[in-house]
């Protein structure tokens, strides 16, 4: 789902304002945020993701602060308590997470017990929090559960199944459906 990601990436930050404090949490969806991101100015930007301090921290206008602790190798994911404790030392603006897997429910859920330590610290301390999911994530299951989609504040996905869509409805979640653009629609613009 590689183009469905890049469209959430960029509808996420899209978000974002120039001036803002952010955490971006593990997943290869929020490298595609980091990635649209790039433009922007005067960001403070706090991650246990590697591949996102690798993508920002030569940018002059974004401070990138890497949370410390052991490196899992097959995505650069920073895990363990002293990530987790410099996460909690931060109250940001936002918050840019993703999920291995969401339920029907709404229960949010990841693989590794670790990583959503540092994903439960990450929404307790932001002030808005964006969840970015492409849709094979609801065909998915995971067992360890993050939280529930009634703590997060926007849900950025390229399609969102009705129950799903009832939850963020009753909760007050914005939804925002970002699809890829299709040949046919950059001619229109043309």
């Amino acid at each position: 789902a590689a183009e469905e990601k890049r469209a959430i990436g960029a509808a996420a930050a899209a978000l974002i304002p120039n001036g803002s404090s952010l955490f971006i949490n593990i997943g290869t969806t929020t490298e595609e945020v980091a990635t649209a991101l790039r433009s922007h100015e005067d960001l403070l930007v706090i991650t246990n993701n590697l591949n996102v301090a690798m993508q920002l921290y030569r940018h002059p206008r974004i401070e990138v602060v890497v949370a410390g602790g052991s490196v899992r190798r097959t995505d650069g994911a920073v895990i363990g308590s002293a990530a987790n404790s410099l996460i909690q030392q931060f109250k940001v603006d936002y918050a840019v997470i993703g999920a291995s897997a969401v339920h029907a429910e709404g229960a949010l859920l990841d693989f590794d017990y670790r990583e959503v330590q540092a994903a439960q610290a990450i929404i307790a301390n932001a002030r808005n929090v964006i969840l970015v999911a492409d849709s094979t994530k609801f065909r998915r299951t995971a067992p360890v559960r993050i939280g529930h989609v009634s703590q997060i504040h926007t849900f950025v996905t390229d399609a969102l199944p009705v129950g799903l869509q009832e939850i963020c409805q009753s909760r007050g979640i914005a939804v925002i459906e970002a699809t890829p653009k299709t040949v046919a629609d950059v001619d229109d613009q043309d």
